[in-house]
C-alpha cells in the first residue's frame, strides 16, 4: 500500500487541501504539503509544477492537486511529460482515472464539490488500482516521444 503522497493547488483549494492532509494523516499516510500556505492569493503553477515534478521523480507515490475549477492545475500537471492528471468531480471517475488511465494525479475542483465527495474521491483515487491489460498499451500512447 503506498504510503507517500503529494499535495498542492491555489488558495482556492487552500481549504480542502488542509482537510484532505489532515485526513491522509490520521490514516496513516506521509503527505508532502507543496502549498500554498494559506488562502491568500497565490498561482497554482508555483506549487504544482513541484508536485507534479516529485510524481515524475518518484518522490512521492501518487498527487493532489486542487483549485477553484481544477482545470488549472489539471493543465499544468500535465505539461510534464509522465504525468497523467485526471480532473475527477465524482467517485466514477477517480475510480476510472485508476484502473484505465493509470492517472498519477488527481485534480479536484474546489469551489465545484462538497469537501466530504473531493474526500471520497481522493480515498478512491489512492485504494484502485490501474488494471492494465488492453488499457496499458493505451496508456503507453499518451505521452509525446
Amino acid at each position: 500500500m503506498m504510503r507517500k503522497i503529494g499535495i498542492g493547488g491555489d488558495h482556492a483549494g487552500f481549504d480542502y487541501k488542509k482537510a484532505i492532509k489532515e485526513s491522509l494523516t490520521q490514516k496513516g499516510f506521509e503527505v508532502v504539503d507543496f502549498g500554498p500556505d494559506s488562502d491568500a492569493s497565490a498561482d497554482y503553477p508555483d506549487f504544482v509544477h513541484p508536485l507534479a515534478t516529485a510524481v515524475e521523480q518518484g518522490d512521492v507515490e501518487l498527487g493532489i492537486a486542487i483549485c477553484g475549477s481544477g482545470n488549472g492545475v489539471c493543465m499544468t500537471v500535465n505539461k510534464h511529460q509522465s504525468i497523467r492528471g485526471a480532473l475527477v468531480w465524482n467517485t466514477e471517475l477517480s475510480a476510472l482515472s485508476r484502473q484505465h488511465n493509470n492517472a498519477n494525479i488527481v485534480c479536484i475542483p474546489a469551489r465545484f464539490i462538497s469537501l466530504d465527495l473531493a474526500e471520497e474521491i481522493v480515498d478512491t483515487f489512492l485504494n484502485t488500482e490501474f488494471e492494465g491489460g488492453r488499457h496499458e498499451r493505451r496508456v503507453n500512447k499518451i505521452a509525446c516521444q
